[in-house]
């Protein structure tokens, strides 16, 4: 090992014999400051026994002790470095005098790392969510295509993405055709490297194993345009992506690799199965790499748009890659150097305009697609509509906490300031000026809260872990990490800083206004008269407020949680498997795929344990739906009219299986065939709405569908009848009431896809799996069972956004009534304590002990009760930003805000319960004693 240079050995040497001397210096120092504050206050304390006044007995100490200070400021001048020393000799002195408070320093470091550990987990929680880009070079440089038009007058007709609803009657969507997409990247002059991907959900097989995977087909430039380079083999190549069938090729994930591969090499060349279709592994993307899609969870398999006719057919057309109708393909790009964002903007809307005159027929009147061009540095960021709002809410609450820790320590630090002006009396007499006592006690608030800082970030590390677990799904793979990295650390230094100074500048700027002649001539009686002009009632009053605020929005969201849990669906939900198995299209086309699912029905139904069971398309509460135009017999199709409905398609054993009843009618049975005419069932409130005064059993409708090209289904007008109707279900989710819905068998239809299998069980769920297994891999060893869940587990996962804010508005509306309580008590204690001689000279002239209970106990009680009352005002205001949060259930409900301000006035009285039996307690010739 080389050594270093000369000349540096000598710099490390006179740098350690550097900081020897100084540490030495301030151990002197040190023992010198404590030993002339003691000899100081001593001669201060004998010069006023001789009738000499504070003031003046200070001066002559000061006078006699010269040569000593002298010495001492000729020390530190010495060093040349006395601001340095000075901080040095304050941090010392604030660790001495923590150390001296070890019940004050616990409370106080235990309040703020519990606040600042909040802080920093929901920080680190958003910023995963809402701030994170992609992990590829330049995310900034992202656009992403979007286009918003009319709702009712929408040229667009077939849409494979998504499809948000947007104000003033729109509809959003950023998927575009294949080929506007292969005109766009021909002819683009305002975006550079403009790409298209789209991500689904097919089934693998992988070393025989058959399972469900997220792919990504991608564009061949989408790896050059987005800077990512394989860790191993290549990337996918314009060659790959130019014609259907050409580029039988995967790149695959890193979490695949390792778990199918165990990181071997040897992945390379070995061939996958995707949806029936043999790939050949080129490649493995980096580590962290999460694709364009989103952030949150990574792509297990990228394979080339122009394999979507073998891998994901178009129900009616197969391919899609001359569909001009059908809109699927997701499209991003680089901004152009010196191009403006609204100058592309205005470029691609006039040119997806004229291509889309040229490429579908447009009707008058219908909107032509208006084009934006929006943030891609985060993917498509469907995490935003779903966590804005939330996680603004959980920010705003959790920020309280913290403001409530900061009143409750600024509240503590003033009472034991309030104990220390005479220690600041003496400084003062010692010559210490008004700016050192400033900041010396800024210092020991930024040490409280460095330690409190440091706590916090601990909590928040392992807290980090805990939340994505409460947004899991028993069934479905989550790739959700908190990352925490820089930014967090300088978040939570940042409210570490800013917390000690808050909390801290209040009990500093009292403690540096200190009087010489009060500090050091105090009684307790002075003490008494000057208790009105502290400020502990007011932050009493502030932390009283923030507390009402945060139990009262734990109760609102407690209530809607309960609520929503005693929510009946309309069907039975215990002892009831849901699994779903989805059908590669090319291998199970119209027709191919009833009869699948009929010989699946029958291998499951014979599995022993199943008492009952029926597939469909849709599972309810599942946030899964499906409608269609519905047309009673005698109505005609109109497009101004709203005529969709909810349905589903179901097995013949569906209603016997969920038990939903059957209110009139009869459920479908096996005389309802293929061959035999077209029946369906409707529920209680299709009946009322679109049946009304009518009796609709025996009537008939049909359904006006279209196809991807605007073409009306040949078997839109074929006569279907209600041969049933049965109770109302909730559809979607918890929140939604039951929708009108109409059901209709599978095996009268022409197609159905995947169907998920609702199995009646009294077995335990997880035994009756690997024999489902089996009987599906004995059909088909390629078909995965996919999404196996209860329906309970099902519900539950609905009820995840609820659970996770009850769960974290409980934690900070319990800390909040910790906190609340320790503020309390700590201003009612101190209170007693210095009005001993007032409450003994009370009692002395025959004040009863009660008495002086209900005095202290009335105090305590108009506190609270102006707090409480300044925390439900805020809660009124603020409680009507979360209202679409909440189920049937008011912001203003007054159940949830009485039982919330009962529940606090209680614990705040029993706080200051035992300060006021204390006071009640006090004996006359205490007083004395205490003078």
């Amino acid at each position: 090992m080389n050594k270093p240079p000369a000349f540096v050995g000598s710099r490390l040497a006179r740098l350690r014999s550097w900081v020897r001397a100084v540490a030495q210096r301030g151990r002197l120092e040190a023992e010198m400051e404590a030993e002339l504050a003691h000899h100081v206050a001593a001669r201060t304390e004998d010069l006023i026994r001789t009738g000499l006044g504070a003031d003046e007995a200070a001066r002559r100490a000061r006078i006699e002790l010269g040569p000593a200070l002298m010495h001492r400021e000729n020390m530190r001048a010495s060093v040349g470095l006395r601001w340095f020393d000075e901080i040095a000799s304050d941090l010392r002195y604030a660790l001495r005098m923590l150390r001296k408070s070890p019940a004050f320093t616990a409370i106080a470091a235990t309040s703020l790392a519990l606040a600042i550990g909040a802080n920093t987990t929901i920080f680190s929680v958003a910023k995963q969510l809402l701030y994170e880009r992609l992990a590829v070079p330049h995310a900034s440089e992202l656009r992403l295509l979007a286009w918003t038009a009319t709702e009712q007058h929408m040229a667009v007709h077939g849409i494979w993405g998504d499809y948000d609803p947007l104000p003033g009657g729109l509809r959003g969507s950023t998927a575009f055709s294949y080929p506007v997409f292969r005109q766009l990247q021909a002819e683009s002059r305002v975006l550079d490297s403009l790409f298209g991907f789209k991500r689904t959900r097919m089934n693998a097989t992988i070393h025989e194993n058959p399972q469900p995977v997220e792919a990504e087909m991608v564009s061949g430039n989408y790896f050059a345009a987005l800077g990512v380079n394989p860790q191993l083999g290549r990337a996918i190549e314009p060659a790959d992506d130019a014609e259907p069938g050409r580029g039988a090729v995967a790149v695959i994930g890193d979490g695949l690799w390792e778990q199918e591969f165990g990181r071997s090499e040897a992945a390379l060349g070995q061939v996958i199965k995707l949806n029936d279709m043999p790939l050949t592994i080129v490649g493995v993307v980096p580590k962290g790499f999460t694709g364009a899609d989103n952030v949150q969870q990574a792509a297990d398999v990228y394979v080339p748009l122009s394999m979507q006719p073998l891998l994901a057919p178009h129900s009616a057309t197969g391919s899609l890659l001359n569909n001009t109708r059908t809109w699927w393909v997701n499209l991003m790009g680089r901004a152009k150097p010196g191009v403006s964002d609204e100058g592309a903007k205005s470029a691609l809307d006039a040119q997806v305009g004229a291509l889309v005159r040229s490429t579908m027929p447009v009707r008058p009147g219908e909107d032509l697609p208006r084009v934006e061009l929006r943030d891609g540095s985060r993917g498509l960021f469907e995490q935003g509509k779903l966590f804005a709002k939330p996680m603004t809410v959980l920010l705003t609450l959790v920020g309280f906490v913290l403001l409530l820790a900061c009143a409750n320590i600024a509240n503590l630090m003033l009472a034991r300031g309030a104990q220390r002006q005479r220690e600041m009396s003496v400084r003062l007499a010692l010559g210490a000026g008004r700016a050192r006592i400033l900041r010396q006690m800024l210092v020991e608030s930024l040490l409280l809260a460095a330690l409190g800082g440091a706590g916090g970030l601990l909590a928040g590390y392992l807290g980090r872990t805990a939340i994505p677990k409460l947004t899991e799904n028993a069934w479905e793979r989550s790739d959700f990490q908190i990352h925490f990295d820089w930014k967090v650390f300088a978040f939570t230094a940042g409210i570490t800083i800013a917390t000690g100074i808050l909390f801290g500048m209040a009990p500093a700027l009292a403690a540096a206004r200190a009087e010489v002649t009060h500090g050091l001539t105090d009684t307790s009686a002075r003490t008494t008269r000057r208790r009105k002009g502290m400020g502990g009632k007011a932050l009493i009053g502030f932390q009283i407020a923030l507390s009402t605020l945060l139990i009262i929005g734990a109760g609102l969201f407690l209530r809607t949680f309960t609520s929503l849990s005693a929510v009946h669906v309309g069907f039975r939900t215990d002892s009831l498997l849901l699994v779903r198995v989805d059908l590669p299209e090319k291998r199970y086309p119209s027709g191919k795929d009833i009869a699948l699912h009929k010989r699946l029905e029958q291998a499951i139904a014979a599995v022993p344990g199943v008492d009952s069971m029926a597939p469909a398309i849709e599972s309810y509460v599942s946030n899964d739906r499906s409608s269609t135009t519905f047309l009673p017999e005698g109505e005609s199709y109109s497009p101004a009219k709203g005529q969709s409905e909810y349905y589903n398609i179901v097995g013949n054993r569906f209603f016997q299986t969920m038990e939903i009843p059957m209110v009139a009618g009869r459920a479908f049975g096996p005389q309802d065939t293929a061959t035999s005419q077209k029946v369906g069932i409707i529920n209680q409130s299709l009946a009322r709405t679109r049946f009304a005064g009518r009796n609709p059993l025996g009537l008939t409708f049909s359904l006006n569908t279209h196809d991807s090209d605007g073409h009306q289904s040949t078997a839109a007008d074929v006569p279907i009848r209600i041969v049933g109707i049965c109770g109302d279900v909730r559809y979607g989710s918890l929140r939604d009431v039951p929708p009108p819905q109409f059901i209709l068998p599978y095996v009268q239809q022409t197609e159905v896809g995947g169907m998920v299998y609702e199995i009646r069980t009294r077995m335990k769920p997880e035994a009756l799996v690997p024999a489902l297994r089996r009987v599906v891999r004995q059909i088909d060893p390629d078909l995965p069972l996919m999404d196996i869940r209860t329906q309970d587990q099902q519900i539950a996962a609905d009820l995840q956004q609820e659970r996770l804010f009850v769960t974290l508005t409980a934690g900070f509306g319990l800390l909040a009534l910790m906190l609340a309580c320790v503020g309390i008590y700590g201003v009612m204690a101190y209170s007693v304590s210095q009005r001993t001689n007032e409450i003994g000279i009370r009692m002395a002239l025959g004040a009863r002990p009660e008495r002086v209970l209900r005095m202290v106990l009335g105090e305590a009680t108009w506190m609270v009760l102006i707090g409480e009352c300044s925390g439900i005002a805020v809660a009124l205001l603020l409680a009507r930003t979360i209202a679409s949060m909440l189920y049937e259930l008011k912001p203003w409900d007054p159940a949830t805000f009485g039982l919330s301000s009962a529940l606090l006035f209680l614990a705040a009285l029993g706080a200051s319960g035992l300060p006021a039996w204390r006071a009640a307690a006090v004996q006359p010739m205490e007083a004395l004693r205490h003078e």
